[in-house]
């Protein structure tokens, strides 16, 4: 087979997995707190026998965009948005720490503190757990605070819990296929005084919706011209072993 096709194919393979990152991030803008994935080709030198005229396109994932989204100011309680950097700690579903700046929280039927996801937060001691109450208050340092049901008296205020923040070092992140934060190595952090939130807002996500449209685009122009360099190698293969039939 010619070499030539083989590198085509490569090439137009990459261009889908590059599509699929960029399509997960252009489904996500409206997502809360989202990080959208970078992506990026490479060549690869073709070695073996032979002049090194030919290269393999070959698509990278270097990493996440961890700057921040806009944040929206909603009204409700139990919205909160990180100011500056910092994430929450949550539960993942393999019972590991994770760390994401989604803020859309909710307290279930049996008490528990959750995203929007269902992901349990993490407070000072494992899982936060909320009791029965008229109102619920998040000071900035994450500490929550609640008038117990059945008071009615704003003196009765009483902590909970505080919800674990933390700062840890970006490079230190990798954005694992259940599209939270994890700290290479497992290694849970310590919570970070210096991360402060806003309650009443939610943080939106950082995909450009614009520029990623241009970017789908480019890439399924770059796909149909991997697509003819295919369809014209095959071509001239047709027409070379017509030719050497001829001979």
């Amino acid at each position: 087979m010619d070499r030539s096709l083989y590198i085509a194919m490569s090439g137009a393979k990459q261009t889908l997995l590059a599509q699929g990152a960029n399509a997960n991030n252009l489904a996500n803008t409206q997502t809360t707190g989202f990080k959208s994935d970078l992506e990026q080709f490479r060549s690869m030198p073709v070695f073996g026998a032979g002049y090194p005229t030919r290269v393999y396109a070959m698509v990278e994932k270097p990493g996440t965009d961890l700057s921040a989204g806009s944040i929206q100011t909603t009204g409700r309680e139990l919205d909160v948005a990180i100011n500056g950097d910092g994430y929450f700690a949550v539960q993942g579903a393999d019972g590991k720490e994770a760390y994401t700046r989604a803020g859309d929280l909710r307290v279930t039927a049996t008490g528990l503190l959750q995203t929007g996801s269902g992901l349990q937060l993490v407070g000072q001691n494992g899982p936060i757990a909320i009791p029965p109450s008229e109102k619920l208050t998040i000071g900035s340092d994450g500490t929550i605070s609640i008038i117990p049901l059945g008071t009615g008296n704003a003196t009765t205020l009483t902590e909970v819990d505080r919800i674990k923040m933390v700062k840890p070092d970006p490079a230190t992140l990798e954005k694992r296929t259940d599209g939270l934060l994890h700290v290479k190595g497992d290694q849970p952090l310590t919570a970070s005084a210096d991360v402060s939130l806003a309650q009443g807002s939610l943080e939106g996500s950082n995909v450009n919706a614009i520029n990623a449209m241009v970017e789908m685009i480019q890439l399924a122009k770059n796909f149909e011209l991997q697509t003819k360099v295919m369809k014209n190698v095959d071509e001239n293969s047709g027409v070379s072993a017509k030719l050497m039939q001829m001979g």
